[in-house]
């Protein structure tokens, strides 16, 4: 049997090609100039938490703003794993170390200052009644977090009454439904009733294994959305008050 280095060829959950640039590598070229700010990216990216304050620590005793340090430092390395997540570079995995993170740098950040860190949205996600696979949701979650939303996660099973309750109670920028199975996503067409009856049209984003754009085209809420990854672009184009038809013009294949 042959000894095998490892060294060089695996890397993040990644195999290293010849000539390729690694996601170190890759996301080097992306961290800012300024030493204090960069070493804050660095460790959101590579997940590590004890550095993460430590290097929080450092630029605030220098003078940095502890709040600022949140969009320019901890949501700077989150967006650079999400960007290389987005084009395959990272995979799950990276994201849900780096997000792990940057919520305790976020937590420190607010402890120290004193003051609320303002987030773009909430969000309120779910997986359907009768299903149980929410990996979908789970991963979309990490991302909406990563790009500064807060979400109402409600778990999966969720029965429609539940989710009428949230949105009323939480008044979310949009609503995320994932199903797995064809049994359960009928129930999609439920809850977007539900909400026009209550006066609240905000954009329904669904998506999952069964789900297809022609069935969430047939409500009016509806947006499809095939990968989770697309979710967070969903909600920066909501925030910038674009509305259902303009999100399907968008993210919909015609």
């Amino acid at each position: 049997m042959l000894d095998i280095d490892p060294t060089g060829i695996l890397v993040r959950y990644n195999v290293k090609l010849e000539g390729e640039l690694t996601p170190d590598e890759i996301a080097r070229e992306l961290f800012p100039s300024d030493i204090l700010l960069r070493n804050i990216v660095e460790a959101v990216f590579e997940g590590d938490e004890d550095e993460v304050i430590i290097a929080l620590k450092e630029a605030v005793s220098a003078g940095k703003d502890p709040i600022t340090l949140i969009d320019d430092a901890l949501m700077k390395g989150m967006n650079i794993v999400s960007q290389l997540y987005d084009d395959g570079v990272l995979f799950l995995p990276d994201v849900i170390i780096a997000s792990h993170a940057m919520t305790d740098g976020i937590e420190y950040c607010k402890q120290i200052s004193g003051k609320t860190h303002e987030c773009k949205g909430t969000v309120v996600s779910y997986v359907v009644e009768g299903d149980i696979h929410d990996i979908g949701k789970k991963i979309l979650t990490v991302l909406l977090k990563s790009n500064g939303y807060e979400v109402i996660d409600l778990g999966s099973d969720v029965p429609t009454d539940e989710v009428i309750q949230a949105v009323l109670k939480y008044r979310p920028i949009m609503l995320t439904g994932t199903s797995l199975m064809t049994t359960t996503m009928y129930s999609f067409m439920e809850v977007n009733n539900r909400l026009l009856e209550n006066g609240i049209r905000i954009p329904f984003v669904c998506g999952g294994g069964a789900v297809t754009q022609d069935f969430v085209m047939n409500y009016e809420l509806g947006i499809y959305c095939e990968d989770a990854a697309v979710v967070p672009k969903i909600a920066d184009m909501i925030v910038q008050n674009r509305g259902i038809d303009e999100l399907r013009e968008k993210f919909h294949v015609h």
